[in-house]
């Protein structure tokens, strides 16, 4: 047969971003200085929630919310930058499905903790009065509990496609991490069936996270137009700005990297790059730079660390 199962490929060889080692040092450093970064503004996020002031359901969310871009840089940049840095980039076949699982995950959840977020800021502005009520510290845990439910479940799907892939002699993964996109063109086998599974599961997960949003955020923006004072309106717009900012940034990123043709080209690479490295980066900014309470409470972590 000119096939071989998978099961008797130990390894993969990942292409990377670039094969110039003058371009994979500057990449490097790149890289470095971002995935720092991230670790800080994410750890930083996820440290307020010790702050007594701020023990309510948006920064329980965004405390999660940082977890979840913290586990999603930390399983693809730190590979990257050892890619960079050696001359044989290969990986495990276990270690490979684990990646798939991973970032998979993370960003599955993520959708579904951004449309969770978008109902909490739906509670706050519709209904102030019965927010307290309505966003209770059982609920949000439930919420928080069915989005890695419902990820991981999306998750399992995409690891058994996997699993069902025979493998020809080509083991080169043109990509810099393993996604089960990138292992398609490695496959001998019909995976017409494995392609719709996976746009259906995509389009269906993605779909039902962003749908809650729209129709959360239309609602709120019926209610905000309402409000007969500016200074109102301003406040009111104010409490979902951020939020508003950080959707389109996940979702548009996501959407065109899993849905364009996986080709190998610099365009899936930096879309990939973007999504699992730069978002992550942006998201403790753009929750926190106008966010007074954010920025009071780090003062204050800091003061405690001092």
């Amino acid at each position: 047969m000119a096939c071989r199962k998978h099961s008797t490929i130990t390894e993969f060889v990942l292409s990377g971003l670039s094969n110039d080692p003058h371009i994979e040092t500057l990449l490097f450093v790149l890289g470095q200085g971002i995935y720092l970064l991230t670790i800080r503004g994410n750890l930083m996020m996820m440290l307020i929630r010790a702050d007594s002031r701020l023990h309510t359901p948006m920064y329980f969310f965004l405390s999660n919310l940082s977890f979840l871009d913290l586990c999603l840089s930390s399983v693809t940049v730190p590979k990257l930058l050892n890619y960079l840095l050696s001359e044989k980039k290969t990986i495990s076949v276990e270690g490979c499905l684990t990646q798939v699982f991973i970032v998979f995950i993370t960003p599955g959840t993520e959708a579904c903790l951004l449309s969770v977020m978008a109902y909490d800021r739906y509670a706050a502005i519709c209904h102030p009065l019965l927010y307290g009520q309505v966003m209770s510290s059982q609920l949000c845990v439930r919420l928080v509990l069915a989005s890695w439910g419902l990820a991981c479940l999306s998750s399992v799907v995409i690891v058994l496609l996997a699993l069902t892939l025979d493998f020809c002699e080509a083991q080169t993964i043109h990509h810099y991490t393993c996604e089960l996109p990138s292992l398609f063109p490695l496959s001998c086998s019909d995976i017409s069936i494995n392609v719709d599974i996976l746009i259906c599961s995509i389009l269906l997960h993605g779909l039902g996270t962003f749908l809650p949003i729209f129709f959360s955020y239309n609602r709120i923006v019926s209610t905000i137009l309402s409000i007969s004072s500016t200074s109102g309106r301003t406040k009111a717009f104010s409490t979902c700005s951020s939020h508003l900012i950080g959707v389109p940034l996940f979702f548009g990123s996501g959407v065109i990297h899993y849905l364009m043709p996986m080709s190998g080209s610099s365009l899936d690479l930096l879309l990939f790059l973007q999504y699992s490295a730069v978002t992550p980066l942006l998201n403790p900014l753009i929750y926190s730079l106008k966010n007074k309470e954010v920025k009071a409470a780090v003062r204050r972590i800091l003061r405690k660390c001092v």
